[in-house]
């Protein structure tokens, strides 16, 4: 695989080919053993809770149960998946997450009981009403944040996640009688030491103005991964550290044992998957290089949302030796009807040229670490239909979701 930096790629050229032979470009590649390596490497936590929205495919939340990991689920949609995947309403396997809530959520929540994580004071008010006794978690918007991208930072004034006053929520509480398991405190999705410092201190300081008895407190989640050859990965046992610091001060304020959870999503998913596509075109426009494949941003989101970077590779389709010493430099778009669909821009959405070693049109392009924010942000932008999903479990593809057919898309709209 060309282009590919500072490690093996678990997925392998021969996987990728033998899977080409049965299915057709675009399409999505898992590889398991990446997903429990690194499930494993936050085993110190006492709970480990998958952000499903990162990536929500059943089979992938099944190797989540498998490996004593609960769930966090945003929506009605996520709640039915996980119940899909095997996962009960018994010891808090599904957590709901969220800021408010639809009719038909609420109803759900209620009948199998799922414990609730609220981002406002008006869910608790809601939820008490007909479900006095709720086990409840208290998600604080500690008054600043932090992310890798402005659209991902969820702490402070600009942010609609998380209360700004948890002792609001204490009246409530106690009129329903609530069972508040614990707080939650989430900032963004990147890691930074000092802001996470930051963090622990005001878990500290809010655990203690709230001043009621709490069973649990959640790190929250966006732990980043290494998508570029100079990304730093995360030290995971100091991001622990100093997680449980606070959890042994909280502790010893309360009296009373405190557990400490961790809410990762593209940390235990994103180093798992790629995204293979082909090209199609290669036309040159002016002075610049354009290669078009056949995967849109309707597939792969980030780029075009927040300038993300993926790193991208290049596989031969005629297993010819690609000429490395023969370079060019090109921008990689795709085949919508929308000047914005570019895999190859800045955050500030400027072009970006990237160098890539001789291709031709049939080559296949692979990004890289889209196992997080990929196939569960897709669309159907220009009536085109999701994509397949192939998961590897020790060397054996499986196909985890079939390509949906056009068919299928007009029928939503024909059959009413």
């Amino acid at each position: 695989m060309m282009n590919f930096f500072n490690k093996k790629s678990q997925i392998s050229i021969k996987d990728i080919l033998s899977i080409l032979k049965n299915e057709s470009t675009p399409l999505w590649i898992y590889h398991t053993e990446t997903i429990i390596n690194q499930i494993k490497k936050l085993k110190k936590f006492d709970i480990i809770r998958f952000a499903q929205k990162s990536c929500s495919n059943i089979h992938i939340l099944r190797i989540m149960k498998k490996m004593n990991v609960k769930i966090d689920a945003v929506s009605l949609g996520e709640i039915e998946r996980a119940i899909k995947a095997g996962y009960t309403s018994k010891n808090d396997d599904i957590v709901f997450t969220a800021d408010m809530f639809t009719k038909e959520t609420l109803k759900k929540i209620v009948k199998l009981n799922i414990t609730v994580n609220a981002g406002s004071v008006d869910m608790l008010e809601q939820l008490g009403k007909i479900s006095p006794g709720h086990k409840v978690w208290i998600r604080i918007n500690p008054k600043f944040g932090h992310g890798h991208h402005f659209k991902t930072n969820t702490g402070g004034e600009n942010s609609k996640h998380g209360i700004w006053d948890p002792k609001l929520t204490i009246p409530i509480i106690k009129k329903y009688e609530l069972n508040c398991i614990g707080l939650h405190m989430h900032i963004g999705s990147g890691v930074n030491y000092e802001h996470l410092k930051n963090v622990c201190n005001a878990m500290k300081k809010q655990c203690i103005k709230f001043n009621q008895k709490i069973k649990a407190i959640s790190a929250g989640g966006g732990l980043s991964i290494p998508y570029k050859k100079t990304d730093i990965p995360v030290n995971v046992n100091h991001y622990f550290h100093l997680w449980n610091n606070v959890r042994e001060e909280i502790s010893k304020h309360f009296n009373n044992p405190i557990k400490l959870e961790i809410e990762p999503g593209r940390f235990l998913v994103g180093e798992s998957g790629i995204l293979i596509s082909q090209i199609c075109t290669i036309k040159k426009v002016g002075k610049k290089i354009f290669t078009l494949i056949d995967s849109g941003f309707n597939d792969l989101m980030r780029p075009v949302l927040y300038g993300s970077y993926h790193h991208i590779s290049v596989i031969p389709k005629d297993n010819r030796n690609i000429n490395t010493n023969k370079i060019i430099k090109t921008i990689i778009g795709g085949p919508l009807c929308e000047s914005g669909d570019i895999f190859t821009q800045n955050e500030n959405n400027q072009l970006i040229e990237i160098e890539l070693p001789e291709i031709k049109i049939g080559d296949y392009i692979v990004f890289h670490n889209t196992g997080a924010y990929g196939a569960s942000m897709s669309s159907n932008y220009n009536s085109r239909p999701l994509i397949s999903e192939v998961l590897i479990t020790e060397k054996i593809p499986k196909i985890i979701r079939r390509k949906q057919t056009i068919q299928e898309l007009i029928r939503l709209e024909t059959e009413i």
